[in-house]
């Protein structure tokens, strides 16, 4: 038979565990952001050209390799860091590279910020370099948007058109 101490002790522990949820579901409070300000995210993935040239296979060494592997041309799977930098009304704001993921280094760099702005006008700049040439931004745009309070503005790359995304 259970014994009265231990189910009151019980009523306890539960009823304690209970008010502590409570306070911690609605205290402290927490703020995403300013409420006068607008929000800026840039948040994408992408992957960098391949590093290097695709080579023709000679004879010889297609004759050593196994059947099912012999192709004529043979390219590394590496990709280049890519590197994304942000500028906002002329001021950098973001600048970081990023080395591709996965063991073989030919996943997608992954990139994300979020900062809060003033709103108003604005003119957002995105470089983004992934190519051999690191002299160069292979990839650059600019917008002008006007941002109200509490504002939400997505910075995006679309893989597909191959270029910046600003929503």
């Amino acid at each position: 038979m259970i014994k009265p101490q231990y189910i009151a002790g019980q009523v306890v522990a539960y009823s304690l565990f209970a008010v502590m949820i409570g306070y911690f579901a609605s205290s402290p409070p927490y703020t995403h952001h300013t409420p006068g300000n607008a929000l800026i995210k840039l948040s994408l993935t992408h992957a960098g050209q391949k590093m290097g040239e695709c080579r023709e296979r000679s004879a010889e060494e297609l004759a050593k390799m196994p059947p099912n592997m012999r192709t004529k041309t043979s390219c590394g799977r590496e990709r280049n860091a890519v590197t994304l930098e942000m500028d906002i009304d002329g001021a950098k704001a973001f600048a970081q590279t990023a080395k591709p993921a996965g063991l073989s280094g030919d996943g997608r760099s992954r990139f994300y910020s979020s900062r809060e702005i003033t709103p108003g006008r604005h003119v957002i700049q995105a470089r983004m370099r992934d190519g051999n040439d690191h002299n160069a931004f292979d990839q650059v745009a600019e917008v002008v948007v006007e941002l109200a309070p509490r504002q939400v503005f997505v910075i995006d790359f679309d893989e597909e058109d191959g270029k910046f995304e600003f929503k």
